[in-house]
């Protein structure tokens, strides 16, 4: 009797302990900072400690990590590094997935088209055209490949007439303006900047992609907090709805934070197209991105592209 009591005694802890183990919240939550092309409600959400405060009464820790590289923040969520991305484009996303990197979108950021440029070296007016056989730097994986490829093939050219080489933004950037390569993806502030040395635009996603960004959770994390990530969605759609009551203040928060004129920050806004709520038509332009990205080789294996929208991200 006395050792039917204490296995049943050791059972429970066992149990208690599994659930605690489960069920408990973490300590912190790690969440990339996405500062580019002109993402406004991550920078009020960091600048404002809109989400350590949403956090303090539950002793949770936020971890804001620089990561632009939609890529890279696939590669840190599948390493266990990273929760969840303040911005996300879908390109990045789709190409996770497919890799078997399970990623999801928990709510909407920006259809942003003119934030997303190639862009020539300075002193020349190239067309796409132009490109064939030249040096272009950008990040990999990423809307901005996607938008590379696009305009290739839009005057009948191959992404591999192209020699890409694999850059983050600012390094594309400084490559660019050093004259080491011919032409370099750029996104928002450095599109002005590379502008006003002479460097000029190519050709914009406009016309050629419709680049989507998202917030966007792993697959672990979604499953293990969901009502964490309820509160987490919570704070960036009042951030989305305080920049529309407060577009000055939010505008003067964005040019301090990407180094940019007032003046210049206004059309970055005005090209980024803020919103919260992902619509059907978003999920459509979902698989048609699919579809894109499968028939040009940087996607090995299509998903599902329904189940990768999370039921709160179409919910008002």
């Amino acid at each position: 009797m006395k050792l039917k009591k204490i296995l049943v005694t050791s059972a429970v802890a066992a149990i208690a302990a599994i659930s605690q183990s489960v069920f408990a919240a973490p300590n912190e939550i790690n969440i990339a900072y996405v500062k580019s092309p002109f993402n406004l409600q991550n920078i009020v959400m960091k600048q404002n400690q809109l989400l350590e405060n949403e956090f303090k009464k539950d002793g949770i820790k936020i971890n804001w990590v620089s990561i632009n590289s939609g890529a890279q923040q696939a590669q840190a969520m599948a390493a266990g590094a990273l929760d969840v991305s303040a911005v996300m484009n879908t390109a990045s996303l789709l190409m996770a997935n497919g890799a078997g990197n399970p990623i999801y979108v928990a709510t909407g950021v920006a259809r942003p088209t003119q934030v997303f440029a190639i862009v020539g070296k300075p002193g020349q007016q190239m067309k796409i055209e132009d490109l064939k056989g030249k040096k272009v730097a950008g990040p990999k994986g990423t809307v901005l490949h996607q938008v590379l490829v696009a305009a290739l093939q839009s005057k009948g050219l191959k992404a591999t007439d192209v020699e890409l080489i694999q850059m983050d933004i600012p390094k594309a950037y400084t490559a660019l303006l050093g004259g080491h390569v011919d032409a370099a993806l750029l996104a928002a502030g450095t599109i002005i900047q590379a502008n006003s040395s002479n460097a000029k635009t190519i050709a914009t996603a406009d016309g050629l992609v419709n680049p989507l960004l998202v917030m966007a959770v792993s697959g672990k994390f979604a499953q293990d907090n969901p009502k964490l990530l309820e509160r987490i969605v919570k704070v960036h759609r009042n951030t989305t709805k305080w920049i529309e009551a407060n577009p000055d203040k939010a505008i003067a928060m964005g040019a301090k934070e990407q180094g940019v004129s007032l003046e210049d920050a206004k059309k970055l806004a005005q090209w980024s197209h803020f919103f919260d709520v992902v619509t059907p038509q978003d999920v459509t332009s979902l698989a048609k991105d699919q579809d894109f990205l499968f028939d040009n080789g940087m996607m090995s294996k299509k998903v599902d592209t329904t189940k990768l929208v999370l039921p709160i991200a179409t919910k008002p």
